[in-house]
């Protein structure tokens, strides 16, 4: 019998993020997590715009708890800042410092080299289908997450 989908994906998860940890300790960035590139890519390609941490808990799917231990921990290494907003002194927007934008433009390098090596005997035909099916997935089960959430309000309530 073969594998159910999610521990495929858990487990190929895994090892892109072990080689991209291997990749990074290379160049003597041990302390950088792949959640923390994941972030600071995000942040890069929106440079021109107002993030906060509300936007990066929506992108990647994550509870505010863990977004908040997350930025705190980036900050303290020195690659975001948080700066007030004159409209709400409770928001931060968060944005890259130099050496976030340094660590992006390392790690755009890796991704672009470990996808290759990823994509290796694969056609064109064989990835679009593979993405689209991908994509279906995702939002089949962002459905379902949000009928639960909806249930749960329901049951309490």
């Amino acid at each position: 019998m073969a594998k159910p989908i999610g521990h495929e994906i858990h487990e190929l998860d895994n090892i892109l993020g072990r080689n991209m940890m291997a990749h990074q300790s290379r160049m003597g960035r041990d302390e950088v997590t792949v959640m923390h590139g994941w972030i600071i890519g995000f942040l890069y390609r929106h440079r021109e715009e107002d993030i906060f941490q509300k936007d990066i808990e929506n992108r990647y799917s994550m509870a505010r708890s863990t977004t908040t231990t997350i930025l705190k921990l980036m900050e303290k290494k020195g690659y975001i800042r948080r700066i007030g907003v004159k409209e709400d002194a409770r928001l931060k927007k968060i944005v890259l410092t130099e050496k976030g934008v340094e660590m992006n433009r390392e790690t755009e390098k890796i991704i672009n080299y470990l996808e290759e090596r990823l994509l290796r005997g694969i056609s064109e035909e064989e990835l679009e289908m593979f993405l689209c099916v991908l994509r279906r997935m995702k939002a089949n089960a962002q459905e379902d997450e949000k009928n639960y959430k909806t249930e749960e309000r329901k049951e309490k309530g």
